[in-house]
C-alpha cells in the first residue's frame, strides 16, 4: 500500500498547527489507511538557506495522526530530543551534516521513536553506513534540493530508490522507502514501480481542495496496479 504524507515546511507556528488540524479534519477512515502521517520539515538555516519552525513548537499539538520530523540541520543528533512529543512516530536525519550515523540511530531508538536517514538529491546511496541499514525504519530520498518547497522533481531520485529497493531485497532489511519533493501525478507510477512505499507531498497537496488532492494522489497510485 502506497502511503501519502502531507508535508509541512513553514516558519509560522500557528499556520503549521492550522495545517495539521485541517489535514485531520479532511481525512475519513478510508483515507487514513493511506494518509496517517504528517511530515514536519525542519531547516536550521545552516544546512540550507531557509529557516522553519523548531520541532518543540509542536510539542503540545493535539492530533490523532503520526508526526514525522525530517531534520535538515547541522548535527541532527542534537535535535532528536527536541522532536519527541506524544504524536512523534519517526525522526529522520539527513546524513550530509551528520558526523556519526550510528550515534544518531541509537539516540532516536533510545527515546522510543522510529528512526530514518535521509539523502539530499546529490547524495549517493553508498553514503549510508551499511552496518546500520538493518536498524533503520525508513530511508527518505529527496527528489529536490533540500530546504525549500515548490521545486521541480529530479528524476535522479528514481535510480536511488531502485538501488535502495535492491539492497533491502538482497539483505532482507526492513526499512521503508519514502520519496519527498516535487512529486506530481505523472511521477507516482514511476516511483511505485521503483520501490517507493511512501511519498511526502508539500505545496502541491494544499493547492485547491486538500481532500480531493489526497484522493486523487491515492487514486493515481493504484490506477495501474
Amino acid at each position: 500500500m502506497l502511503k501519502i504524507s502531507p508535508a509541512i515546511l513553514i516558519d509560522d507556528v500557528k499556520e503549521a498547527i492550522s495545517k495539521i488540524e485541517t489535514i485531520e479534519d479532511v481525512l475519513d477512515r478510508h483515507l487514513k489507511k493511506h494518509t496517517d502521517h504528517i511530515q514536519i520539515d525542519i531547516v536550521d538555516g545552516i544546512f540550507a538557506g531557509n529557516i522553519t519552525i523548531v520541532p518543540e513548537a509542536l510539542r503540545d499539538v493535539d492530533t490523532s495522526l503520526y508526526l514525522d520530523f525530517q531534520l535538515m540541520v547541522r548535527e541532527p543528533v542534537d535535535w532528536v530530543e527536541r522532536c519527541v512529543n506524544p504524536s512523534t512516530d519517526r525522526i529522520i536525519g539527513h546524513i550530509e551534516q551528520m558526523s556519526d550515523q550510528v550515534e544518531f540511530v541509537k539516540k532516536v531508538q533510545s527515546l522510543g521513536c522510529k528512526v530514518g536517514l535521509a539523502l539530499d538529491i546529490k547524495t549517493p546511496v553508498y553514503m549510508i553506513d551499511p552496518t546500520i541499514l538493518t536498524n533503520l525504519d525508513t530511508v527518505l530520498v529527496l527528489s529536490v534540493p533540500a530546504g525549500f518547497g515548490g521545486q521541480t522533481f529530479d528524476k535522479r531520485a528514481i535510480n536511488k530508490i531502485k538501488q535502495l529497493d535492491e539492497i533491502r531485497a538482497r539483505d532482507d532489511t526492513p526499512y521503508t522507502i519514502c520519496d519527498d519533493g516535487g512529486i506530481t501525478f505523472e511521477y507516482i507510477d514511476d516511483l511505485r514501480l521503483a520501490g517507493v512505499d511512501e511519498v511526502a507531498i508539500g505545496e502541491k497537496i494544499y493547492k485547491g481542495d486538500l481532500r480531493e488532492n489526497i484522493e486523487n494522489f491515492i487514486k493515481r497510485a493504484y490506477d495501474r496496479r
